[in-house]
């Protein structure tokens, strides 16, 4: 029976942010003392200067939940996203493109006046010849969200409630999703957490332990974010940790597929084949998928197979947000 007190079926929360998308090689991440494949916080003087030496092929909006929310809306999931954006020109076009993808944003933008003026963020997103993606972001008005940007009334009102990993850097954040965890489920309704990056595991690993054991229902991960959880090589290992630490994770392994633990059992699901282009937004649109599957009643196996064909379609081209109808073709 339906709650007719649910307006969304996923509600994301996460760190608002344009993406700014560039084809370069190893050598230049080297030169400039990038890890391939890695996340790196920069400041706003570092941020200039990188976009000046390269070469921008797209300007989105981006930011992992904020694309996670934008697929699922393509699978026809009742989407909400809350996000700190500043009253600037790029602030006022993520809005723009979130609703234009039909997710609500119900944030208020940041008063530039009382934060030095900080800009919305950006991530600039370097795309080397195998596919991967090496991401330097400066986190800008992000930063400035607290938990009064916690809205009680659209939490309650939304099944599941997406939280994530890359959010935990700027201060008041841990704060701030414990309160939305701690508001979802006195309402009834189920938390989820994306680890997001290895390296932002490792900056606050007992933190995330802590939420993963007590304060999420649904767990999503790459293996090598959940490899650094549990501080081994082993995937096999962190998944067993998994299924001790909570009932309910997705794991995704690249072209080994994922797998889904629940209650205790592990079901293989295989990934579906493409061409590799840009894996640019792979995990977020796999959540998205699963998450639109599980909403809307689905089995384990097919939310798998949803996810595995939503992150199927993003790396088979450049950028996070989908290009292609599949959604409709599969008939979701």
């Amino acid at each position: 029976m339906t709650d007719p007190d649910i307006r969304y079926d996923i509600l994301g929360i996460g760190n608002a942010i344009t993406d700014i998308l560039a084809r370069v090689d190893f050598a230049f991440l080297e030169k400039q003392g990038l890890t391939p494949g890695s996340m790196t916080l920069i400041d706003a003087e570092r941020a200039n200067a990188l976009q000046v030496a390269l070469a921008p092929e797209q300007i989105m909006g981006g930011g992992s939940v904020a694309n996670t929310c934008v697929v699922a809306a393509q699978f026809g999931a009742r989407v909400a996203y809350l996000g700190k954006v500043a009253r600037d020109e790029a602030g006022i076009k993520f809005g723009q493109d979130l609703q234009s993808n039909g997710v609500t944003f119900p944030s208020e933008p940041l008063n530039t006046q009382l934060f030095d003026n900080l800009p919305t963020a950006r991530c600039i997103v370097m795309i080397t010849p195998d596919g991967q993606r090496t991401m330097a972001t400066y986190l800008g008005a992000c930063t400035c969200f607290t938990p009064d940007d916690v809205l009680s009334d659209v939490i309650a009102a939304s099944s599941i409630v997406y939280l994530e990993g890359y959010l935990f850097d700027p201060p008041h954040a841990q704060e701030a999703f414990r309160r939305a965890a701690s508001i979802a489920h006195k309402s009834g309704r189920q938390v989820a957490l994306s680890l997001s990056d290895p390296f932002c595991v490792g900056r606050h690993r007992a933190a995330f332990l802590d939420l993963v054991r007590g304060h999420v229902d649904i767990l999503f991960a790459n293996e090598d974010e959940i490899c650094a959880l549990y501080e081994t090589e082993s995937f096999d290992t962190a998944a067993r940790h998994t299924a001790q630490d909570t009932t309910f994770a997705a794991l995704t392994r690249s072209g080994l597929g994922s797998v889904v633990v629940h209650d205790g059992s592990f079901t293989k699901v295989e990934p579906v084949p493409t061409q590799v282009v840009d894996t640019t937004g792979a995990g977020d649109a796999y959540a998205a998928g699963f998450m639109a599957g599980l909403t809307a009643g689905r089995t384990l196996p097919e939310c798998g197979r949803l996810a595995s064909v939503a992150a199927s379609e993003i790396i088979s081209h450049y950028g996070a947000r989908p290009l292609s109808n599949l959604w409709a073709e599969m008939g979701f």
